[in-house]
């Protein structure tokens, strides 16, 4: 594999381990519905602040999400919106699978 192709398949491989996480995952679904704050998605993975702010941190690493200061809160959204395509698709297999 010439180094291009093996740059692009680590980046690939980052994106796909971004989302490894059930937190993580959980947080990029809910983004793809509407931007969030971190006291938002808190609720929803029910992890301390720290924790969320961590998985935010790895999303934001892979380039799947993006934050928006407006005023004291930071909000994030789905910078790549194609991920849901992906999850319908995990979703659909999973299903056939009897989950």
């Amino acid at each position: 594999m010439k180094k291009n192709e093996q740059k692009l398949m680590q980046a690939r491989a980052d994106m796909f381990k971004a989302l490894g996480h059930p937190a993580r995952l959980a947080m990029v679904i809910a983004l793809g519905e509407q931007s969030l704050c971190v006291c938002e998605l808190q609720k929803i993975v029910e992890s301390d602040i720290s924790t969320v702010s961590k998985h935010l941190s790895v999303l934001r690493s892979a380039g799947l999400v993006e934050s928006d200061k407006q005023g004291k809160q930071v909000f994030y959204s789905l910078r790549l919106p194609c991920t849901l395509g992906f999850v319908r698709c995990v979703d659909k297999a999973l299903a056939e699978r009897g989950y």
